[in-house]
């Protein structure tokens, strides 16, 4: 019986033809992942439709144009009232200091000032004994360390004071404890300049220009979240600065 002749198109040349295919999908790959800095497995992956359902719209970054929309339009369905007098409000209606409302340990402060300093330094128990911090409030470099605490104080967003005043009167302890210790409503900050802001709001008060982008966002989202008023003239001076973003 004649031996069949050997088809050009199959034997030992299709795993070359595939290699070589291969070859150029990665080389294509390696190129995408260099030009719009994606992870070349994440690459590879989409180009697989391995991404187990329609990918969730990323997060806007913090201080972007589409944060700041967002802020907007938030902004635009906070209500506004006037300030409750400040009645028989005091500190420990939100909590007596700081705890540790994360399990991890540590209290709060010591958890923002690991966040929001630089080249921290900690003891075994994760208190803060030194870092530098770049004040949101007033631009300088500050340096902080444990002898002196009042240099860098953790300050509220959106004062106690002030959300006691806009409804938080009305919360039972719980919730207030939660409002005091929300990561979202602190930033570390210059004392002097902290005491400087005490609980004004950002009609009254605010931090150097190139924070007030930031700054807007986060009062805009903390005063959301937790149902605050604003003030007229808070809400006019919000929408104000979210016009430096």
């Amino acid at each position: 019986m004649a031996v069949p002749s050997r088809d050009r198109r199959s034997g030992c040349r299709r795993p070359a033809g595939v290699v070589a295919a291969l070859a150029v999908v990665v080389a294509l790959v390696g190129l995408a992942a260099l030009l719009t800095g994606r992870d070349p497995l994440g690459l590879l992956r989409d180009l697989a439709g391995d991404g187990g359902g329609p990918a969730s719209p990323a997060s806007p970054a913090p201080g972007s144009s589409a944060e700041a929309e967002r802020a907007a339009d938030l902004l635009a369905a906070i209500p506004t009232a006037e300030p409750a007098p400040r009645g028989d409000y005091e500190r420990e209606e939100f909590g007596h200091g700081w705890i540790d409302t994360d399990g991890n340990g540590c209290s709060t402060r010591n958890d923002i000032l690991a966040r929001d300093l630089d080249q921290v330094r900690t003891d075994e128990e994760c208190k803060v004994l030194a870092g530098v911090l770049d004040d949101p409030y007033t631009g300088d470099r500050v340096e902080f360390t444990s002898e002196d605490p009042q240099q860098v104080q953790i300050d509220h967003v959106v004062p106690l004071s002030l959300a006691w005043r806009m409804g938080a009167d009305e919360w039972d302890r719980e919730r207030r404890i939660e409002f005091a210790n929300d990561p979202d409503n602190l930033v570390a900050a210059y004392g002097p300049a902290n005491r400087e802001k005490s609980d004004s709001g950002p009609g009254e008060w605010r931090p150097h220009a190139d924070y007030q982008c930031s700054y807007a966002i986060a009062y805009i989202d903390v005063s959301h979240r937790y149902d605050l008023p604003l003030a007229a003239r808070d809400h006019a001076a919000l929408a104000d600065m979210l016009g430096t973003c």
